[in-house]
């Protein structure tokens, strides 16, 4: 039974992700940014475990940890939670900016390096969820693609250096998905929000189905998804 450590579960892509890895028998442990919302996950994921520390203080994020019990086997670290905040460069403040780059990159730093020798043992995968910011930043978009191109350049190294290990990296480009995180972004950007124009969650959780479950001699490092419509 592989066991899954994922942020993010409880909404949108994480949710959808975690439902299906549940279904199937998977061991699930999930994030969660405090204790309230760890009970929540372990009602709605029966059996699953949860782990608990603040995305936004990654800098407490190791003593968090040395208060819980780790998985001894972790097959792969899922990063899929995030945060938005939109805003021109003229206007966006210290704090908003530490805000994104925390929980969007530095975090999954942090988390990487913690689960890195258990994901070694099992020659596990680190699946980075990005954004189409990642590769293009646009107006009003400039704190958070920063941190999702950050978050790039920390996959594309962590695979270079965990290639010799087994360790398989992978990063997910999704286009705008129907999700609360997209629901902010349209009310950021003043315009209305229909889910239906976007892609649905189980679409890309599918697609990181299916870059856990290939096959050992081959990987998959970058894959973009994008509206069909």
């Amino acid at each position: 039974m592989a066991t899954h450590v994922i942020t993010g579960a409880g909404s949108g892509i994480g949710a959808a992700v975690a439902r299906r890895l549940h279904a199937r028998g998977d061991q699930l442990v999930l994030h969660a940014r405090d204790a309230g919302r760890a009970k929540e996950l372990a009602a709605e994921f029966p059996g699953a475990r949860t782990l608990v520390g603040d995305l936004a203080d990654p800098e407490r994020l190791s003593w968090a940890f040395s208060h819980q019990t780790l998985p001894e086997r972790v097959d792969s670290l899922m990063h899929i939670a995030g945060v938005v905040d939109l805003g021109p460069v003229g206007e966006l403040t210290p704090k908003t900016w530490r805000h994104q780059l925390n929980v969007n990159l530095i975090a999954p730093a942090e988390l990487t390096r913690h689960f890195l020798p258990q994901l070694r043992v099992s020659q596990g995968q680190v699946i980075f969820v990005n954004s189409g910011a990642g590769l293009n930043a646009g107006a009003d978009w400039s704190a958070y693609a920063a941190s999702k191109h950050g978050l790039k350049a920390l996959a594309d190294s962590l695979r270079q250096e965990e290639h010799g290990a087994g360790v398989r990296v992978t990063t997910v480009y999704p286009g705008r998905t129907a999700s609360p995180m997209q629901a902010k972004v349209h009310q950021q950007e003043g315009k209305e929000y229909d889910p239906s124009k976007w892609i649905d969650p189980e679409s890309v959780a599918t697609t990181i189905l299916l870059t856990l479950d290939l096959p050992r001699d081959a990987a998959i490092n970058d894959v973009t998804v994008r509206p069909g419509r």
